[in-house]
């Protein structure tokens, strides 16, 4: 477990960021990402009948589709106790292996920090 209090405020802030993604929309999770100028994207789960995909594959094709060249940090919070092989290759592919995913609970508590590759 990480001590959330510890954490950078770069990362405290997308923890923050998903945790309300994910309260605001009622959705399992909650994901937001930072790229390399420090903008953040923030998504929530989407659980359409044609279109199904985590939040923070959401996260990072929004951070995709604007323009991002790379990512600094991804956060996701859920009830999971992971986070998804898919998941990891999406931030990786943006950000590359060493990118760090703050995996945190709906307390907002970090509960693990992988890297993504």
């Amino acid at each position: 477990m990480t001590d959330s209090s510890a954490l950078d405020p770069e990362d405290r802030k997308i923890v923050t960021l998903a945790r309300s993604a994910r309260a605001r929309n009622g959705v399992p999770e909650g994901a937001a990402v930072r790229d390399e100028t420090g903008r953040t994207y923030v998504a929530g789960t989407v659980g359409l009948d044609s279109l199904r995909l985590s939040a923070l594959r959401t996260a990072v094709a929004m951070a995709v589709a604007s323009g991002a060249k790379s990512l600094e940090a991804a956060a996701v919070v859920t009830d999971a106790d992971g986070v998804s092989a898919e998941d990891l290759a999406a931030v990786r592919d943006l950000g590359g292996p060493g990118t760090p995913v703050l995996l945190a609970g709906p307390d907002g508590a970090v509960r693990l920090t992988v890297p993504a590759g």
